[in-house]
């Protein structure tokens, strides 16, 4: 470290694969840093090995034996002499452990204190370390609870329907729905057991259940020296399985009033944990626009691309730059809102089969490309999708000046992805741009269950096949050439293809 307190980052190992690797590549060659890739006998083909300037084998496909082996992460970090490790988002991202570890072997982690962490980490110490800042929480409990007797009481205070979260957790485990008295000591017991199998944590807190909410996130980015901005919201309320699929920024429904409120308590929220660099706090907001916070990510998260096309700022770079030392290059007053960015998950899963992987072969692979499209891919034609890890192939992101025009370049861009040889969620994401909830803004967490079925896809298909029979015999009619589609090098993105 300088006289000055800036610490020199040459080369960053980043602890991650696929296209957040590429991602995070991409930025620091820009900056003129070094990078080194770590990955596993799974993924010694993948683009991401090839375009850093140097590579470590780690081990075996399985993460337990390789992208989440503390010793082989570290070790690969002081053989190449990188200074620095970018966890990326998953794997090791939110590990205080690890990160304990990193500045322990005096490395620097490219990601927020072991402190921090640890208390953003339960949902618990969350809860707790905000309350002295005003901030607005569900109704429930701020502590665990596992007597059951006792929880009975306090649900029944807080009133029903309510939720049972693990502290400790995530994705959706360790959480159960409760509609009435009869069936809670049923639904607690189940949360608790889950919630130690997935997590070694059984704790468990009670909140009320909010019906019918939006699922509101804030970008917050801080430094070394105090500061701490928000870089506006993402809106991430179409999900499956408690997991997003599609997001954008900004939100259809905050107001210029409501979102100065949000951003004002994600800043202090990041206060409560003295937070440096980039990480997300979540709220939940009610039919009538009442928001309270959930959860703070520590961590770059996927859908981070949609804050970077709105505000034209690179959260990566800022990230490393914080991690040296440097202040934000960036006030509050200097961010501003450009236009509309909306990001689908390009998954190799199944709509029409509850959205379960479907690994194989890219036999076709052509991303999309033209005005305002953006593609963070981690494959390339010909290529299998490992069974190992999570079945992301890409984020697709596309900008415009208004939210009507983002999503008709979103749609556009995924009738132009060409993917054949594994099922994907694009035709799930065009009937999600299309439908008149989302059209118009008013949709929430429960659009899926709402208004999904797998017969809206087999049903969009026949219409589309019945238009391209149509459309071929006026051709026909007229004297002009039909070619064949099986003549041409690929099919477009139709949703028949995807389902090959």
């Amino acid at each position: 470290m300088t006289s000055s307190g800036i610490r020199s980052i040459t080369k960053i190992l980043i602890a991650n694969r696929g296209e957040i690797a590429l991602r995070v590549m991409r930025s620091a060659r820009e900056m003129g840093i070094a990078t080194v890739a770590v990955f596993s006998e799974a993924d010694r083909n993948a683009p991401f090995v090839r375009y850093a300037d140097e590579a470590v084998l780690i081990g075996p496909p399985p993460s337990s034996q390789s992208y989440l082996v503390f010793d082989k992460i570290i070790g690969a970090a002081k053989s190449t002499g990188a200074q620095a490790i970018h966890p990326g988002y998953g794997f090791l991202s939110e590990n205080a452990a690890f990160a304990r570890r990193v500045k322990e072997e005096g490395l620097i982690l490219i990601g927020p204190s072991p402190e921090s962490m640890e208390i953003m980490g339960s949902k618990l110490a969350a809860k707790d370390a905000v309350k002295k800042y005003d901030i607005p929480l569900v109704p429930g409990t701020d502590y665990a609870i596992t007597d059951i007797e006792k929880a009975k009481v306090i649900a029944a205070e807080v009133g029903f329907p309510i939720l049972i979260k693990a502290s400790a957790g995530g994705g959706g485990k360790g959480m159960r729905i409760v509609e009435d008295a009869s069936q809670f000591e049923e639904m607690m017991k189940l949360a608790v057991s889950e919630a130690t199998s997935a997590f070694g944590d059984g704790s468990v807190f009670i909140e009320r259940y909010v019906g019918s909410p939006r699922h509101i996130e804030v970008q917050v980015m801080g430094d070394m020296h105090g500061n701490i901005v928000h870089l506006f919201e993402r809106e991430c309320s179409v999900q499956r399985r408690h997991q997003k699929v599609i997001e954008e920024a900004p939100s259809s429904v905050l107001t210029p009033e409501l979102r100065k409120q949000m951003g004002a308590c994600a800043v202090q929220v990041a206060k409560s944990c003295n937070y440096i660099g980039a990480g997300t706090v979540e709220f939940l907001m009610d039919e009538k626009l009442n928001f309270y916070f959930l959860e703070m990510n520590t961590r770059l998260q996927v859908e981070h691309p949609v804050t970077e096309m709105i505000t034209g700022k690179d959260l990566v770079k800022e990230q490393i730059r914080v991690a040296m030392g440097h202040p934000l290059s960036f006030s509050q007053d200097d961010l501003t809102i450009n236009g509309h960015s909306v990001e689908v998950r390009v998954y190799a899963e199944d709509p029409a089969n509850n959205f379960l992987p479907d690994i194989g072969k890219l036999t076709t692979y052509v991303p999309p490309k033209g005005p305002g499209v953006r593609v963070d891919d981690g494959f390339e034609e010909g290529m299998d999708i490992p069974i190992y890890y999570d079945p992301m192939i890409a984020k697709l992101v596309t900008h415009g000046a208004t939210r009507e025009e983002a999503i008709a370049r979103m749609l556009r861009a995924i009738d132009d992805y060409r993917i054949t040889g594994v099922t994907t969620t694009l035709p799930f994401c065009s009937f999600v741009l299309k439908h008149p909830a989302f059209v118009s803004g008013k949709f929430d967490t429960h659009f899926v269950k709402s208004y999904f079925t797998p017969e809206v896809l087999n049903n969009s298909s026949e219409d589309e096949e019945v238009i391209a029979a149509l459309t071929a015999a006026l051709v026909s009619s007229s004297g002009k050439s039909v070619h064949n589609v099986d003549d041409q090098p690929a099919t477009r993105s139709s949703w028949k293809a995807n389902r090959l």
